[in-house]
């Protein structure tokens, strides 16, 4: 039993090809995570650097809090079982399976015990004489499986281990795996193409894409919830279709029309109260998707309908799927074509066996719009997510005094706006609880994995915090403004933008060898700020990447050390030198721009001695907290 942390994980080939890009994951003991993805999406290779058969470009990688980036496969106490069984044609059952353990030179009589052991739990008893060659798809598997039980691993990785099976056999494999997971209680980590395996049988499904971990959660969020157009049309059974829309405010609705036709719907403005307003612009195209189990052909079931045509029938047995079209002019759908083009304002239907609907009908389609995911088109992001990242409101500046949401608050002097109109861009973390603050009264409060996503909403205009605090709707609660993290437009213009904290400095780093203070000679690792100032490191994981690392290149790498204005402060002793360039007064935090090298790094002040500094100051950094990234290849390295 084990867990396992992926820290900021890279596979980077020779050529320069990324087939794992900044992969993050705790897994938990005794979980079942399922890796999920087209070909050639990475999570393979994610599989294999945990297994130690892929060398780890950059990251780390943990199993029981103990790095293992450097140690051998068989140091992991892992097991593996692979898509094409790997068995030994002239052993039989008994041997393949107690062939591990003859290597670790185990007593006859605890080998006899544990290849028993397995053989009843997976059903191989009557088997064990017999060789693979006479063994159906759905034996040899189990086989495998025996051969890595036996070993009681802390962790079991699957990779594609149903690939090779027909349909009903996989169906049954894939329930005898779970049932395995139930009686070990260990930490299983299994690959697979296919989402229906993935929604099965995963406690957290992570779904990659090019490299990318595109979303990290469980199957009912990744159905309910998707955070873009990949995850949303590649989970789910049928498959999510996207239509092309636009969405016009008007008045307190907003018209849903859907592009090549005359159909438009109106939805309350309440509904869409994630989406940002610059959405509903009646020109920015979107994506719009339902679940097959929110359209109907029931009279009334869902409140929104409209006709559509049917372009496609497919009989499933005891479910006829339909595929309809809302331009009742369009052709009928060839079904073996993927014409893109062709689904541009398509929607799958599910309906019963009995129902009597034929290719070309005109039906009446009844639709639950309350359950629509919505894309931008351009981005493939989702515009009406979970939990908002920031909400965006109207707001008047008159007489360096600015009014949002019935609030009047004098603007802190960093930020400079003409009177007149704005909308404000405000991030879900810009909003904190403060009994001195002002007051704003809850329009919505959900819970959210133990979290509660409050939700202010007056006139169209939506503010959105995380609280740990259970609140109910229609209660006030006092909040403050972070306002340097504010962004102000005209319109589509940027006129005033937040401020960045995360600084940069280019750098390297070498390594050395001195004497401590008991005369014992040591590794020290160096970093170098833009070939002037250098300063030993004791970061462990910067240790790790850097000093064991046996790639010795890593000396010769361009770098940059990034670090958040948390991470730097004034101090005299420290051999960093800027010049102060602007003191931002953002009201409840201060900053200090100062001129280091070609940069510009933000410092944040605590204190009225350090506003009056005058002439060049002297400065820390956290160096055991900087991140580190290879300038060249765009990678992070600690």
């Amino acid at each position: 039993m084990a867990s396992l942390q992926l820290k900021h994980l890279y596979k980077v080939y020779p050529n320069g090809v990324k087939a794992v890009n900044d992969f993050n994951m705790t897994i938990n003991d005794r979980e079942f995570v399922v890796f999920v993805g087209p070909s050639g999406c990475g999570k393979s290779t994610t599989l294999r650097m945990i297994a130690g058969l892929e060398e780890i470009t950059a990251g780390e990688l943990f199993i029981d809090d103990k790095l293992v980036n450097y140690e051998e496969p068989k140091n992991r106490d892992i097991a593996m079982v692979f898509q094409n069984y790997a068995l030994y044609p002239h052993l039989n059952v008994y041997e393949n399976i107690a062939f591990g353990l003859r290597l670790r030179r185990l007593p006859k009589a605890e080998i006899d015990e544990k290849v028993n052991s397995a053989a009843r739990m997976l059903g191989l008893t009557d088997y064990l004489k017999t060789k693979p060659a006479a063994l159906s798809g759905g034996q040899r598997q189990r086989v495998a499986l025996g051969r890595a039980l036996v070993r009681e691993p802390k962790v079991f990785l699957l990779d594609e281990p149903l690939s090779n099976l027909d349909a009903k056999l996989r169906v049954s494999m894939r329930k005898e795996i779970t049932k395995l997971h139930n009686k070990l209680q260990t930490t299983f980590i299994y690959v697979t193409h296919d989402q229906v395996e993935a929604m099965t049988m995963g406690d957290r499904i992570v779904v990659m894409k090019d490299g990318f971990v595109q979303q990290i959660d469980t199957p009912k969020n990744l159905y309910r919830y998707p955070v873009n157009k990949f995850v949303a049309g590649f989970i789910g059974t049928p498959q999510l279709n996207f239509t092309d829309a636009t969405l016009l405010k008007e008045g307190d609705k907003v018209k849903l029309s859907v592009i090549g036709t005359n159909i438009s719907f109106d939805l309350p403005q309440e509904s869409l109260i994630n989406v940002d307003p610059t959405y509903f612009d009646g020109k920015k195209i979107v994506s719009f998707g339902l679940r097959t189990e929110y359209v109907s052909l029931k009279e009334n079931e869902f409140p929104y309908s409209c006709e559509m045509k049917v372009v496609g029938v497919e009989e499933l047995g005891t479910k006829i799927q339909l595929f309809t079209d809302f331009d009742i002019n369009r052709d009928v759908l060839d079904l073996s074509s993927d014409d893109e083009e062709n689904a541009k304002s398509s929607l799958t239907i599910t309906v019963d066996s009995d129902t009597e609907v034929k290719l070309g009908d005109i039906i009446k389609v009844y639709l639950d719009l309350d359950k629509l995911h919505l894309f931008d088109e351009a981005t493939e992001e989702v515009i009406n997510p979970r939990i908002p990242t920031h909400g965006r409101v109207k707001a008047s500046v008159k007489d360096k005094n600015i009014k949002l949401m019935n609030i009047n608050f004098e603007l802190p002097e960093a930020i400079e706006l003409a009177d007149g109109d704005y909308d404000v861009y405000v991030p879900s973390n810009a909003l904190k609880r403060d009994e001195n603050g002002f007051k704003l009264k809850v329009y919505k409060a959900e819970d959210v994995e133990g979290q509660y996503l409050l939700t202010f909403y007056q006139d169209g205009n939506a503010l959105f915090m995380l609280s740990d605090e259970k609140v109910e709707p229609g209660a006030e609660v006092k909040v403050s403004f972070e306002t340097h993290l504010l962004d102000f437009y005209r319109g589509e213009e940027k006129v005033v933008a937040s401020l960045n904290v995360l600084n940069e400095l280019d750098g390297m780093v070498y390594y050395h060898r001195e004497k401590n203070p008991d005369g014992k000679t040591v590794k020290v690792l160096d970093y170098i700020f833009n070939e002037d100032v250098v300063l030993p490191c004791f970061n462990q994981s910067a240790y790790q990447s850097f000093i064991l690392n046996k790639d010795r290149s890593v000396y010769d790498l361009d770098l940059i050390f990034k670090f958040y204005d948390s991470q730097i402060h004034i101090d005299e002793n420290w051999p960093f030198v800027g010049e102060p360039v602007r003191l931002l007064d953002y009201g409840i935090n201060k900053f200090l721009v100062l001129k280091c090298y070609d940069r510009e790094l933000v410092v944040k002040v605590s204190n009225e001695e350090e506003l009056n500094i005058n002439g060049p100051i002297h400065f820390a950094i956290d160096v055991d907290a900087i991140q580190v990234f290879d300038k060249n290849k765009k990678i992070r390295l600690v």
